[in-house]
């Protein structure tokens, strides 16, 4: 694990992309730039690539979760991809935290959401949704979720429907299907690839909700949605939802 930075009483962008690119690596380098896509089909507009492992990134994040808000906003802004997976991924981590007041978990939904233009690729949205975003909004109006299940931008879009996988995560799956919805005419794969995660992670906790959805959707969803939304139903159960889809 990384030497702390938290014990060096030092928590800046700066030394975080300090210690960053010390572990970089060419090798890593080349598998990064085969993997990542962005929504034109290359890497996100203007990002540059270092090659870190992302083990890696995330043990040197978990050591500067009290980084302040204004230092991982710098982070943010960094060109360079990995710096930002950096900044979202302190950000998970410091609202996973036991400890965590609200108004720092405010503070760093805020960042989040203010700062969106700086979240240009499905793994930047996942960091920043998969706990933080609805942890912050679990007890407060959801609105802005399908305000953002609208946005012509795509990782607004995608945050829409993963922002409520926390409310999944305490029982509660009517956003999840409600936002679904909004998303079933989206035209982007990453879109209907998360939607269906989501749908079949709020059939975990309410399958009868998710049975009621499919249906009433399967013969017009995507087929990445329906697949990725059945994939643990028996074949039977498959099969019957996936001719609805073909006809």
């Amino acid at each position: 694990m990384p030497k702390s930075l938290a014990a060096t009483k030092d928590l800046t962008a700066r030394q975080f992309i300090i210690r960053l690119t010390a572990l970089q690596s060419d090798d890593e380098l080349k598998k990064i730039q085969r993997y990542f896509k962005s929504e034109a089909g290359s890497y996100g507009e203007g990002d540059q690539f270092i090659g870190v492992k992302m083990g890696q990134l995330f043990e040197l994040a978990k050591t500067v979760i009290a980084m302040p808000a204004k230092e991982i906003e710098k982070l943010l802004e960094s060109p360079i991809h990995e710096v930002r997976a950096g900044a979202l991924s302190i950000m998970d981590k410091a609202s996973r935290d036991k400890t965590i007041t609200g108004p720092r978990l405010k503070e760093l939904y805020d960042l989040y959401m203010n700062r969106h233009d700086r979240v240009n690729n499905w793994d930047l949205v996942d960091l920043g949704c998969l706990h933080m975003v609805g942890s912050y909004l679990i007890d407060k109006p959801r609105k802005i979720l399908y305000r953002l299940a609208k946005s012509k931008n795509i990782w607004e879009r995608r945050t829409s429907i993963l922002g409520t996988c926390y409310f999944i995560k305490k029982g509660e799956t009517a956003d999840t299907f409600k936002i679904a919805e909004i998303l079933l005419l989206d035209k982007e794969d990453l879109i209907h690839k998360a939607a269906g995660w989501m749908l079949r992670f709020a059939g975990d906790k309410d399958p009868k909700g998710l049975r009621a959805f499919l249906d009433k959707h399967a013969a017009t969803m995507p087929r990445t949605m329906l697949r990725n939304s059945i994939e643990k139903f028996d074949k039977k159960e498959k099969e019957h939802y996936m001719k609805i889809c073909e006809e």
